[in-house]
C-alpha cells in the first residue's frame, strides 16, 4: 500500500522545529527518569534510539536540552510567577517542558524572536497536549514575553 505521506525535503531531518522537538523529547523525558546518569548520556541514548532524528551535540536540539538543564531552577521561578493558582508540581509535565524550553529560548537564544518561541511552543502543545494545553501555554508565555519585550528581564528582544 502507498504512503500517503510526504516525503519530507532533504535535509528536513534537521530543521530547527524538529530539533526543538527532538530537545522536548529528552527533556520531558528526563521528568521520568529518577537517578539520572548524565544529561549528556540520556541526549545520546535517545538520539540513538530516535531512528529519524540524527541530532549530536553541536546542533540546536543539543543547546536547548543543555541550557534547559542548566537554568532549570530559573526557567521553573519564571513559569510558576506567570502561573497563578497553579504550583510547578501541579502544570502536567508536557506544559511544563515545553514552557520551560519556550522560556529558555525568550530569554538565553537572541536569534530566536519572542514571537517565533511562543508559536513553536503553541505547535507544540498542539501536537503533544490535550485540547486545553494550547491555551494554558499561551497565556502564561504570552505573558512572559510581553515583560520580556518590555524590559523585565533585561533582554533587548523584538516581539
Amino acid at each position: 500500500m502507498e504512503s500517503h505521506k510526504k516525503n519530507p525535503r532533504p535535509g528536513s531531518e534537521n530543521t530547527r522545529r524538529r530539533q526543538r522537538t527532538f530537545a522536548f523529547q529528552v527533556l520531558y523525558s528526563l521528568n521520568f527518569m529518577p537517578g539520572l546518569e548524565t544529561l549528556d548520556s540520556t541526549f545520546e541514548r535517545f538520539r540513538e534510539e530516535s531512528s529519524s532524528n540524527r541530532s549530536g551535540k553541536e546542533t540546536f536540539a543539543w543547546s536547548i536540552v543543555q541550557g534547559v538543564w542548566n537554568n532549570l531552577d530559573k526557567l521553573d521561578q519564571i513559569i510558576a510567577s506567570y502561573s497563578k493558582n497553579w504550583k510547578i508540581k501541579r502544570i502536567a509535565k508536557i506544559e511544563l517542558t515545553i514552557m520551560r524550553v519556550a522560556v529558555y529560548e525568550m530569554l538565553f537564544c537572541p536569534d530566536i524572536p519572542l514571537k517565533v518561541a511562543l508559536n513553536e511552543a503553541i505547535e507544540m502543545a498542539k501536537v503533544f497536549g490535550d485540547d486545553n494545553s494550547r491555551n494554558f501555554v499561551n497565556g502564561i508565555l504570552d505573558a512572559v514575553a510581553r515583560d520580556t519585550k518590555d524590559g523585565k528581564f533585561g533582554i533587548d528582544k523584538g516581539f
